[in-house]
């Protein structure tokens, strides 16, 4: 099959507009997605490497979505005995 340049260029705008809107408020649209999908297999990350994967195919981006590190895990703070103050370098 093929497609002509404008219109794949406007379904990567679509998917684009799509990726966009799915990132603005996954709070509310994770849930709705899982109750569409039926399983938490697929879920909005998925989704979003999906429409990514698409737009990258049809030119609408260099596939730089596609290798982005996941998210990083959230730091926490050294356990108290550890922490180092101005006035006590060796607190604990």
């Amino acid at each position: 099959m093929n497609l002509d340049i404008v219109d794949a260029a406007e379904l990567a705008e679509l998917l684009q507009f799509l990726t966009g809107w799915i990132a603005s408020d996954p709070a509310r649209l994770a849930p709705s997605l899982l109750a569409f999908v039926g399983h938490p297999a697929y879920g909005l990350p998925q989704l979003r490497n999906d429409l990514d994967r698409f737009t990258f195919l049809l030119g609408g981006n260099d596939g730089e979505p596609l290798f982005q590190p996941g998210p990083l895990p959230a730091l926490r703070p050294p356990p108290p005995a550890l922490l180092i103050t101005a006035g006590n370098p060796t607190s604990g």
